[in-house]
């Protein structure tokens, strides 16, 4: 069996990605075949695509870490989903999201919440497990404290805004004025302009501070911290940050560099928060699988709100018919 994929050769910009067409993955024991309907977009995709990150192996590669879709197939050993459930979560490279099917561990999986279609579940698996673990694992916040979120806006910061109200804290964003109003709305207490005012000046007392910028943001989020706060650097790539966690055991504060773990536990918390309507993932750009690239410059941007979203059948189903057309 056969399918669609974008797929890169070489690492480099956008222009690397392309359509091919491989072969269909075979579950194994522990792994459920998922046919894709969408594919969230993120960060860490085009860094990846360039060679910034280089954990997940040479080319050739498949990007994708977040996915919804439909079970084809479960492996044998898979007992808590079967063929035809909705599923959303997480799939890596080599064997990404990026395609029209993938094969990942059942454990990266949850049944999709049915308040939610496709595109915004396929928004939320990466960014909302990121904060979600964050908020709950590394720095557990409870009702009363005080939470700064940087990137407020975008796709970790707007979900860890809901998650940290959700969870009864007093949430302070940073993002541009343009933004204030979506903040607002998702619940966020106070804003801060980052191009007109130093936060590292106006915010004092804060017990978490969520960070997904680093570069100087991280020395100086270490200023905004109460006493014995936790400073969550989600960045993953960047400079050394050894200077930042020695200036915070110099203070007797708490550094943290964080990654995500994928945890069909994690997603089912995040999928009920989904279903009550206490978290939802904005997508302000849709784009077919076949413009893979157009999502990567977006996101290169650093301006997104929210998500970039891939859908593939559509894309694939036209694709395909080239592809049969190219063969006649």
């Amino acid at each position: 069996m056969r399918m669609l994929a974008v797929s890169q050769r070489a690492f480099g910009g956008p222009q690397v990605l392309e359509i091919v067409e491989t072969g269909r993955p075979e579950p194994r024991p522990n792994e459920v075949l998922v046919r894709i309907k969408a594919a969230g977009v993120n960060p860490a995709d085009w860094k990846i695509r360039s060679g910034q990150l280089r954990h997940r192996g040479e080319p050739p590669l498949t990007l994708g870490l977040d996915l919804s879709g439909t079970v084809e197939v479960v492996g044998e050993a898979v007992t808590r989903l079967r063929p035809g459930d909705a599923v959303f979560g997480n799939a890596f490279p080599p064997n990404g999201a990026y395609a029209e099917y993938a094969a990942v561990p059942d454990t990266w999986l949850s049944l999709m919440p049915s308040a939610l279609d496709h595109v915004q579940a396929a928004a939320l698996p990466t960014a909302a497990l990121t904060a979600w673990q964050a908020l709950t694992h590394v720095a557990p916040i409870i009702a009363g404290q005080r939470v700064l979120i940087h990137a407020a806006a975008g796709g970790i910061g707007h979900l860890a805004v809901q998650i940290a109200k959700a969870r009864g804290a007093y949430v302070i964003g940073t993002a541009r004025a343009d933004k204030h109003a979506f903040l607002r709305r998702l619940g966020a207490d106070e804003l801060i302009d980052y191009t007109q005012d130093d936060f590292a000046e106006v915010v004092r007392d804060m017990d978490v501070v969520l960070d997904p910028i680093a570069d100087d943001y991280g020395p100086r989020s270490l200023d905004t911290l109460a006493p014995g706060g936790t400073l969550i650097d989600v960045r993953g790539t960047g400079p050394d940050r050894s200077a930042v966690r020695e200036l915070a055991d110099e203070r007797g504060l708490r550094f943290v560099e964080f990654g995500f773990t994928p945890s069909a536990a994690d997603l089912e918390a995040i999928a009920d928060l989904a279903q009550r309507g206490t978290l939802r993932a904005t997508v302000e750009t849709v784009l077919p699988l076949a413009q893979a690239a157009k999502a990567h410059e977006l996101s290169e941007t650093g301006r997104v709100k929210g998500k970039i979203v891939l859908v593939v059948d559509e894309a694939a189903e036209g694709l395909h018919r080239a592809s049969d057309l190219q063969r006649r």
